[in-house]
């Protein structure tokens, strides 16, 4: 059976999220209370039996490497498998040189000197379960030269507006691609996702560098449709890319509904975390939560309705918070009422008494800010 090298790639340059990019990479964004994004990808991995990982980081280090550190808490074989974190370098250049095949290209050789026969290269700013030795063996037995994992939506005109579509023939073979002008209901999603041999692997990425040094993988991938035999796989379950604000935000409260939520988390299917030791979340009897995701370690003596809190959250006497998303150690004073907010990681909001806004454009707290 062929065996892969994981690859977790960074977003793409026209990809930025508002505000909490500041801080960390999306990567390191935490997700739903408890998680990071990147622990969806990694821990796809892991479960599929890949243990030879390569984690791919561009800006803001700190928050991810601290997060993954030895990678022991993702289950990975400490005998035959390791989890790296590999470095780009920027080198003050104009952000758009900055691409993922420049970050392969300066680790060529960590990814020539693996034994694993192909590379499965997926992205560390999507969030979605996929079982990646099934997508390997159906590559194989195809054997076509590279495959790509898509998800098909009925919302492209209003969402996805920073994704890529995934154009198909009638064999299912990817034709082309093309970002999303949100001028069609209907597209199949792009999920940045790739199998394919090593070597197919280092011959891209070779002949996208004499091309162009802005080029990225999904540029020469594109302009090999016509002479490669690329295929595309259907996606199902949960799917949700972090590529702005309003599509983190909107990734965390869809959540909140546990229905949508089964259909991420299987207790056959772990999604793997670093863990604290934390007393479990304290309900005071002023307490009120309602359809909400609360993380351990927090103190609840206010109102939550239909939000996600993190850990180590205090929501004070008399506090209201609805269709939130409130990170890690946030404070929520006496008789603050917030709707619609994110609120980043050490906040405190104390002295505004109200800070409303519509889900459809959320409101952000800043982290460490006072307010």
């Amino acid at each position: 059976m062929a065996r892969a090298l994981g690859i977790i790639s960074f977003s793409e340059n026209h990809i930025w999220v508002e505000g909490m990019e500041t801080y960390r990479s999306i990567p390191a964004f935490s997700f739903l209370g408890r998680y990071r994004v990147v622990d969806f990808p990694i821990s796809n991995m892991s479960n599929s039996g890949i243990d030879r990982i390569q984690v791919y980081i561009r800006r803001k280090p700190q928050s991810l490497v601290e997060h993954i550190g030895t990678g022991r808490h993702f289950n990975i074989n400490s005998k035959s498998g390791y989890l790296h974190m590999m470095f780009a370098d920027s080198s003050g250049e104009n952000n758009y040189y900055n691409t993922d095949v420049k970050a392969y290209l300066d680790n060529l050789e960590h990814i020539e000197k693996a034994s694993n026969t192909h590379v499965v290269i997926a992205p560390g700013y999507m969030v979605y379960t996929q079982d990646f030795s099934a997508l390997l063996k159906t590559h194989v037995e195809s054997e076509a030269d590279v495959t790509v994992l898509y998800h098909s939506v009925d919302n492209a005109k209003e969402a996805y507006q920073n994704c890529y579509c995934v154009n198909l023939n009638r064999q299912k073979g990817v034709a082309s691609f093309e970002r999303n002008s949100g001028s069609a209901k209907s597209r199949n999603i792009f999920m940045d996702t790739y199998i394919m041999k090593k070597e197919v692997f280092i011959d891209l990425l070779k002949e996208a560098q004499k091309i162009s040094s802005m080029y990225t993988l999904r540029m020469i991938v594109n302009e090999k449709c016509g002479e490669l035999d690329i295929r595309g796989v259907a996606h199902k379950g949960f799917f949700a890319p972090i590529t702005d604000f309003k599509s983190y935000y909107d990734a965390n409260m869809s959540l909140v509904d546990l229905k949508t939520a089964r259909s991420l988390f299987s207790e056959a299917w772990p999604i793997y975390t670093r863990t604290n030791d934390s007393c479990p979340t304290q309900y005071f009897d002023s307490a009120k939560v309602k359809g909400s995701f609360l993380a351990n370690g927090c103190v609840i003596e206010g109102t939550v309705e239909n939000s996600v809190i993190g850990r180590g959250c205090v929501i004070k006497p008399g506090a209201v918070v609805k269709n939130c998303v409130i990170l890690t150690s946030a404070v929520i004073g006496e008789d603050v009422h917030i709707e619609g907010q994110v609120v980043d990681k050490n906040a405190k909001v104390t002295k505004m008494k109200e800070l409303i806004a519509d889900p459809q454009a959320p409101g952000y707290v800043k982290r460490n800010d006072a307010v």
